[in-house]
């Protein structure tokens, strides 16, 4: 009872965290729009890829198990969204979401429980393996899936009582409501026996083991629960870009998510909403100055990797523990300061 009670204070603050800043991401999101719909759009990929970056910084950061295959769990997420609207195109969306969440959870029970057997560069080749091999799998039954051009995913609107909504500021707060939902039980989770759990394979399974951690189960239910964000991530992202196929799923999109949870601060959940700003703005940002620099078309092809890639060296150099990392010591070396200043004794006192 005594772990139940400190949970519940916990679960009561995070509630209430993630529901003022849903409500706030809201209103900016309507007041921005006006102005500038693209960076409606823009947020709403923010959404998608901070719920599947906030999955694999708890398999990652936080368990250990290394991961370059949460690209293709996300494209499980998005052709199951595809395939349920088929025949039922008005489905609420809610419901769309969670199927694709059970399903890619199944999926990665599958994944998962190989998982557990391997280590190190052994899990990271099989999920390798994954990322590279699954888009395939929808151009051989393309009679399901749509093969290379995909298949459509219908646009979302909003209903008649808020038809004055615009559709992109609609859609960024339909991907709010996962996204804040994700991240309540998340930071929830972490907290719990489970969360402890994870941090202590991660610094040694031997220990863990002798401790009476089951190490392969914990592991198991650590890359189902990771697995479950990137399908719901997915889900999302085919409502966001109203199409699955498997030009949206590459091996690129698997290292970008790696790219986030490193920049953002690994095992950190607000490091995976810094994580995903970084990877959504800074390639656009990246695009625009390659357009205003006048230089060989072979140079500029190569620019904007060049450039994303010296990002990613200048923010380990700057903040080594990410951006959450670095803004937490910056915060402690300001509030050590203040304490340092308010304790010193004033002039001419004994």
């Amino acid at each position: 009872m005594k772990g139940l009670g400190s949970v519940r204070p916990a679960l009561l603050r995070h509630s209430m965290v993630g529901l003022g800043f849903g409500l706030g991401a809201a209103l900016a999101v309507w007041a921005i729009d006006p102005y500038n719909p693209f960076l409606v759009y823009q947020l709403s990929s923010v959404c998608y890829f901070a719920i599947a970056a906030a999955g694999l910084t708890v398999l990652t950061g936080l368990n250990g198990q290394l991961s370059l295959g949460h690209g293709a769990l996300m494209g499980i997420g998005a052709y199951t969204t595809a395939v349920v609207l088929k025949g039922h195109t008005d489905l609420n969306p809610a419901l769309v979401m969670s199927a694709a969440t059970v399903v890619t959870s199944v999926a990665s029970i599958i994944v998962g429980a190989a998982a557990a057997r391997l280590r190190g560069p052994y899990l990271a080749g099989a999920t390798l393996g994954l990322a590279v091999g699954l888009p395939g799998v929808a151009v051989r039954f393309s009679n399901i899936f749509g093969g290379d051009a995909g298949t459509s995913v219908p646009a979302l609107t909003p209903p008649d009582a808020l038809s004055s909504v615009a559709p992109e500021v609609w859609l960024a707060w339909i991907g709010l409501v996962p996204t804040v939902v994700t991240f309540v039980v998340l930071a929830n989770l972490v907290r719990t026996r489970y969360g402890r759990d994870f941090r202590a394979i991660r610094e040694d399974e031997v220990a863990a083991a002798l401790y009476g951690i089951r190490v392969a189960r914990t592991q198991v239910v650590a890359f189902v629960l990771s697995g479950a964000c990137a399908g719901l991530a997915g889900s999302l992202l085919a409502y966001t870009s109203n199409l699955a196929a498997p030009g949206s799923f590459p091996l690129t999109l698997s290292l970008l998510l790696l790219a986030a949870i490193v920049i953002g601060g690994l095992g950190t959940l607000p490091g995976a909403v810094w994580g995903a700003l970084v990877v959504v703005f800074v390639p656009d940002w990246i695009g625009s100055v390659n357009d205003a620099v006048h230089l060989p078309s072979a140079v500029r092809d190569q620019l904007p990797l060049a450039l994303f890639g010296g990002v990613f060296v200048v923010a380990m150099l700057a903040f080594p523990h990410g951006i959450q990392g670095g803004l937490v010591r910056l915060w402690r070396l300001r509030a050590s300061r203040r304490k340092a200043g308010t304790s010193e004794p004033a002039i001419g006192t004994t």
